[in-house]
């Protein structure tokens, strides 16, 4: 007999189809299976409500009846975007792991290889070039060869794992910010910035220009924010009038070139200072590593109803070269 529950196993039944959806999504597939259910038990008296606490209610119930199997339907604002998304992310704590029913345990380590370079991309670029991306084949003890490498960084992209922008650099997408927030938090607590104003992680966005001030903010924040607040949140300077003057977070922070180098963070030693670890020798490959075949998933699924106000364009800006990314100093 069709009961009220049904309403939550349908509507796992589409999260578990999709990679990825936004909340206005969420909420139509929401109602798509409420209606679904009172046609085929027309006694039930269940309803939809579009408020807010009534969706958080929601979410509640359905990760609470998923934290036996360690997963959880999490959300995030998209940096580009503006838009809530949400995902079914692993909630284990090895989030690195997160991966593993799609790829192998090399192709694992070169995805967690790659997103180092991209948290510790210097002038807070938070990417990487297609060259430093591929090199960094080297630094691993396998056979993969760097044509393998390439076929496998366009997996990470088609499956939403990776962003390649029209400049031939990568990044983190939305997707691998939900799924892998804990694991970089905890493994980059350094390199990762949090937006002053809706207090998530940036990767994307600007940076306020008085010196030794650290307020970082999405674009979008800082459009909403610059709507009724001209001051700095953080050190109450004034901003320019032109937000396309303010020092950029993310892939415009950054010039083709600057980061050709090869980072790696320090480790502490025992007498307490601080030491760099070595850079890893090139190593010929000598055999061909089997990798797995670009599958493309569905992108995420948003009308173009759903879109907001385009994205202002970061401005270009010229930094100092570093091998290492700092904070900057103004």
């Amino acid at each position: 007999m069709v009961s009220a529950n049904d309403v939550q196993r349908l509507f796992l039944q589409g999260i578990f189809s999709r990679s990825i959806l936004s909340f206005k999504h969420a909420q139509v597939l929401w109602e798509k299976c409420i209606d679904a259910v009172k046609v085929a038990n027309p006694t039930l008296d269940i309803r939809f409500s579009d408020k807010r606490e009534d969706w958080d209610l929601f979410v509640i119930s359905i990760n609470n009846s998923l934290n036996c199997l360690d997963l959880e339907f999490r959300h995030l604002t998209d940096e580009q975007t503006g838009r809530e998304i949400y995902a079914m992310v692993n909630s284990k704590d090895d989030e690195i792991a997160q991966m593993a029913t799609d790829y192998t345990p090399v192709e694992i380590a070169y995805f967690k290889a790659v997103v180092e370079q991209i948290m510790l991309a210097p002038h807070e670029a938070y990417s990487v070039s297609s060259l430093l991306a591929l090199r960094e084949v080297n630094s691993l003890k396998t056979n993969m060869t760097k044509a393998q490498a390439e076929i496998v960084l366009g997996s990470f992209v088609a499956k939403g794992w990776l962003l390649k922008s029209r400049r031939g650099r990568y990044s983190l997408s939305t997707r691998t910010l939900l799924e892998l927030l804990p694991y970089l938090k905890n493994s980059y607590s350094e390199e990762c910035l949090e937006c002053v104003i809706c207090y998530e992680i940036v990767t994307r966005g600007v940076a306020c220009s008085t010196q030794n001030c650290k307020a970082r903010l999405h674009y979008h924040c800082c459009r909403k924010y610059r709507s009724r607040n001209a001051k700095c949140p953080a050190c109450s300077q004034d901003w320019p009038q032109d937000p396309k003057n303010m020092t950029p977070v993310g892939e415009e922070a950054i010039k083709d070139g600057q980061d050709e180098g090869r980072r790696v963070r320090r480790k502490s030693t025992e007498d307490g200072s601080d030491e760099e670890d070595e850079e890893e020798m090139e190593v010929e490959p000598s055999q061909p590593l089997q990798t797995q075949t670009q599958s493309q998933r569905k992108d995420m699924d948003v009308d173009d109803d759903e879109d907001e106000e385009d994205e202002d364009e970061a401005p270009q800006q010229t930094q100092g070269n570093g091998r290492r990314r700092t904070t900057r100093t103004r």
